[in-house]
Order: structure tokens, then sequence, then C-alpha cells
């Protein structure tokens, strides 16, 4: 009797730092028929390091891992988006053994997929000590080729962390403003339901910005759902978000109460974009206020250094 047919493993939308590298076969493959004009530039092979889909079981944790404590609500919600649309960054590993890997970066990554009960994981197999090889090469490749939004800013996201990438040094590096990358950044904090339609190329970039204001993943869904279905453009979304939308919560109902001024959410997403953080702006009968979201006491000294540069004299 013939074995059942083994399950696919979940690919994700794509594979963020993945899709920017060649997977062994394409490195090795040097006879493959040069792009026509209407193709993507071809991703440049990296030196050292090739791309592969892993057994998760092959992988063991670096031994010299700094980090020992990983916060349990943080890894729920990327167990959870793990389960939900795949995971889109990419672990890097190094051989150890044959058939066998050490991880370098992506632990938290390595135990959701482990969580989400996945078989195989996307990994950048890296033959190379010289992180900063490897992480220009990435670059470079990253402004070559052609991504959908939620795999560029998974590479984005991947960069900033796994090599301390800056915000700045990722705009210098590959030709694009500061407040594009903030704002292609800003995308993974949608909804996972969102999040495919976006990927799927169903929902585009400018509507997924438009749904970054909702803070109701459900209310997000079904605002992505109404677009695809009526083909609301990305104004008339801005316009449906901005008055708010159906009777749903009491958040949707404070909103609408609340008084409106032109030009409200564009501020909070120029505050957002120079503190690279959440900022909202509210604006009452007879005051308003800006709440400004940090992530730690660190990222906190952070904001305060750009919005107070000069040092204090005590």
């Amino acid at each position: 009797m013939a074995s059942p047919a083994r399950q696919a493993p979940r690919r994700g939308l794509g594979r963020g730092l993945g899709a920017l590298i060649p997977t062994q076969s394409e490195v090795e493959d040097v006879t493959a028929p040069a792009p026509t004009p209407d193709e993507a530039p071809p991703v440049a092979a990296v030196a050292g390091a090739h791309f592969a889909e892993l057994p998760v079981s092959t992988i063991t944790p670096n031994q010299r891992q700094p980090r020992q404590v990983f916060e349990e609500e943080a890894m729920a919600e990327l167990v959870h988006s793990v389960r939900e649309i795949g995971l889109l960054q990419p672990v890097v590993v190094r051989q150890s053994a044959p058939g066998r890997y050490e991880l370098i970066m992506g632990e938290r990554r390595w135990r959701a997929v482990q969580e989400a009960g996945l078989e195989t994981i996307p990994a950048i197999v890296r033959d190379t000590d010289d992180d900063a090889m490897l992480r220009d090469a990435l670059l470079e490749n990253l402004h070559r080729s052609q991504l959908n939004p939620l795999e560029e800013a998974a590479a984005y996201r991947q960069l900033l962390d796994d090599f301390d990438c800056t915000h700045d040094e990722l705009a210098q590096r590959i030709g694009r403003s500061r407040p594009q990358i903030s704002n292609t950044l800003r995308l993974l904090k949608l909804s996972p339901a969102v999040q495919r339609r976006v990927g799927a190329g169903v929902l585009s970039a400018g509507h997924a910005r438009a749904l970054l204001s909702v803070e109701d993943p459900e209310l997000q869904d079904r605002l992505a759902a109404r677009v695809t279905a009526e083909g609301i453009s990305v104004r008339g979304l801005e316009e449906i978000v901005a008055v708010g939308e159906g009777e749903g919560t009491r958040t949707e109902r404070a909103r609408r109460a609340r008084p409106t001024a032109p030009g409200l959410a564009e501020i909070a997403d120029r505050l957002s974009d120079r503190l690279e953080t959440r900022v909202r702006v509210q604006l009452g009968k007879s005051r308003g206020k800006v709440t400004v979201d940090f992530a730690s006491l660190a990222d906190l000294q952070r904001i305060l250094a750009i919005i107070d540069p000069a040092p204090r004299q005590d």
C-alpha cells in the first residue's frame, strides 16, 4: 500500500532575506540563460552563503547565544504569525557536521517554528565568518531584486535585527529614503489575514498603509475584504478609516465622536517616521494629545535623543 503523501511545509508569503540570495542549485548552475529585458535582474550570488529549506531537527542552538530569556507574550505572537502565514525571515546557520547545522542568528524564529509544528525552516547557510560581507551582499541584492511589500519589509527587519543595520544605513546603501523604509516596516504590524492579501498582490501597499491606523485586527480584515470585493481605491479607504466603519467596537464609536482635523493622520505618520516608532495624535474638544510608543528604557532614550539632540549641561 502506498504511503500517504507528505504535507507540504508552510512557506509563508515570501522568503524575506531568502529571496535575495540564490539556492545551492542556483549557485552551482553557471549555464543558466541570461534574463530577457522584461525579466527582473538576476540575484547575484552571495559569497559564502546560500539559501535552503532545512529540517528543523537538524539545527541546534548556538551555545554562545547571549539571550537566555524569551518574552512569553512576544513568542506567542510570533508562533501565531508563523502558523498563520509561515516564516518570512529565514534564520542564519552554519554547517557543523554533514547534515547538521548550528544557529548563528534567529533563535526566536527557530523556537517559534518548532512550537508551530513546522518540519522545515527557511535558512541562509553561511560558509564564511565575515558578517560584513554577507550583510553588504544582501543589501546589494535587496536593491536589485523585485520583492513584494511584505518580502521587502521582512528583509528590512532582518537586516536591522541580525546585522545591526540602522534605518539610515539601509537608506543610503540601497538608495531609498528613510521614511520609505520606516513605512514599509510598519506593514509587518498588520493582521496575518491582511498580510496574506498584500503578499498575494490582492491588496496594494497603499491600502495596507491606510489600514495601519486601524487598531482592531478584525476591523482590518473586514476593511481589507471590502477593498477586494468593492474595488475601493486607496483614497476611498483612507476616507472610510478617517470617519470610522461599522458599529463593532467602543473604540470605533469613540473615534467617530472625536473631532478630526485635516492632516492629522499625516502628522502622526510624519512623527512615526521621524521617531521610528508608533505615534498617535488625538484631538479633543479643548486640547490634543500625542502618544509615543517605546519598547524599553533604551528605546526611550533613543527617542529623546531625536527630540532633544543637544547634550544637557549639568
